[in-house]
């Protein structure tokens, strides 16, 4: 059904749109009738049986009514459906559409083929590189690593602040829920559908995906309990503490409005968010983020966190906010991460894992731990995909059972280990207390009769061109240059 909408011009984030409210009204459906016999809160008239029946115009005519109509709702059917409109232009198209979901017993089919399907369009949406949805999806190998990092624990906790499709809480109620990890009482499994997850996500579209995504795989209540909040995250301190922090905040430019000046002219200038709970004041919001991620942590709290180099080396409030990291948590872990597998090209990142600690006059962080998995490491999005065997190693080096018994795979005599134990003192006396660490010779520059293939070649020289572009427009703006 993907082509002839694409053919037809909808994009797979408007397709993925028009499923969720469509099937949002057929399990609603379902869910009226026997044995479930549930109030849906959904106004005669407007429901999946008085629609399904029709076709051409007069489909279309109730389609935009039931939109329009639901969208005027209290609660989560006012959330679904507050702006809905028919982006599906052909009767045809969404007559097929409408049929093929009809025949099915959504309600009935488990939530893991249920996810499987969402996951999988919210995939090939994110590979639609003009709609920019690669924004907010993160490679799922990645999430299931991090996850497996942190192991985290029934009846605890667990915050996204900018969760986009809600990749890392499937993730992680997958984890919770495996037999070989964990056997839930009636009490676990409860907390772990309406208590477990905190999120907050700032695009619209977006939070209607998360939002359609979690019910399908069993967490929160379409009908009561909503894990996920729509708005910006930044803004305030929510109050709430968490156990657990999975998160890959978003890339890209540094945060901004625009007003009109007293002359009646368009000005931009960067948002800076002034939180007495933060460390440092800064445009950057990757570094707003993390500071972000350290209020909502509890005092024994973990994190682990996607975030782009310039978090690990840039000066001024990045310093500040590493110094204070080092300080005041134990950082304990970075991973260094291999372009070619996020959607937006040119990107390098990183992940940190941190653990919240109590008040004490010492530096919390004694050792920083870095495996390197980016250099001599390439992987394209279609044609060489990072998959779960590619970070196993990564994980075993971690060491999740007891990260306090890890062993360096690094020595003077395998120069090439690549798992590396710094002293917090060597860090510290680093320019800028940079925590962009790598030691491990670049094959490709130093043996050219050894070069990668030629479209792994050509996928970095394009990554690295877009890196230094977004580099340079970052510096414009900052000078005052144009966009």
């Amino acid at each position: 059904m993907c082509n002839p909408l694409r053919d037809n011009g909808v994009s797979y984030g408007d397709y993925l749109e028009q499923l969720t409210y469509l099937i949002f009204l057929k399990m609603s459906d379902e869910y009226s009738k026997p044995p479930y016999k549930r109030e849906t809160g959904i106004p005669a008239g407007y429901t999946w049986a008085d629609m399904n029946t029709l076709k051409g115009a007069e489909l279309e005519e109730q389609y935009k009514a039931t939109l329009e109509k639901l969208g005027e709702q209290g609660g989560i059917l006012g959330k679904i459906f507050k702006g809905a409109v028919n982006k599906i232009s052909s009767a045809a198209i969404l007559y097929r559409i409408v049929q093929m979901i009809n025949q099915e017993k959504w309600v009935s089919m488990s939530s893991d083929v249920k996810g499987e399907i969402y996951e999988g369009l919210l995939q090939k949406n994110a590979e639609d590189v003009k709609s920019g949805a690669g924004q907010y999806f993160t490679p799922r190998p990645l999430i299931r690593a991090m996850v497996r990092c942190i192991r985290p624990e029934p009846m605890k906790t667990i915050a996204d602040p900018c969760c986009g499709s809600g990749g890392f809480f499937l993730a992680a109620q997958e984890f919770i829920a495996n037999p070989a990890h964990y056997t839930l009482d009636r009490a676990q499994k409860e907390f772990l559908k309406n208590q477990t997850f905190h999120g907050n996500e700032l695009v619209s579209t977006t939070f209607k995906l998360c939002l359609m995504n979690l019910y399908l795989h069993n967490i929160g209540d379409i009908y009561g309990n909503i894990p996920v909040t729509f708005g910006d995250a930044l803004l305030t301190d929510p109050g709430y503490r968490v156990d657990y922090v999975l998160t890959n905040p978003p890339f890209g430019k540094k945060s901004s409005m625009t007003f009109t000046n007293e002359k009646g002219e368009q000005e931009e200038e960067d948002l800076v968010y002034n939180r007495q709970d933060f460390w440092t004041t800064s445009a950057n919001k990757q570094l707003n983020f993390v500071q972000h991620i350290n209020t909502i942590l509890n005092v024994t709290g973990k994190a682990a966190v996607v975030v782009p180099d310039n978090v690990l080396f840039e000066g001024g409030a990045g310093e500040t906010v590493r110094r204070k990291l080092l300080e005041t948590t134990d950082l304990h872990t970075i991973l260094r991460l291999p372009t070619g597998i996020f959607y937006k090209p040119g990107v390098k990142a990183n992940v940190i894992f941190f653990d919240k600690c109590p008040a004490s006059p010492d530096w919390q962080t004694k050792e920083v731990w870095v495996y390197d998995f980016r250099t001599n490491i390439h992987f394209t999005l279609k044609q060489h995909p990072m998959t779960d065997t590619d970070l196993e190693d990564f994980v075993c080096c971690y060491y999740p059972e007891n990260r306090h018994q890890r062993k360096a795979t690094w020595s003077e005599e395998n120069p090439d280990g690549r798992w590396r134990r710094f002293s917090v003192k060597e860090i510290l006396e680093r320019d800028k207390c940079s925590l962009d660490i790598f030691w491990i010779k670049d094959k490709s520059l130093a043996d050219l009769d050894n070069l990668p293939e030629p479209d792994v070649l050509a996928a970095d020289i394009i990554e690295n061109l877009q890196s230094a572009l977004n580099g340079f427009q970052e510096l414009m703006q900052q000078i005052g240059g144009p966009n």
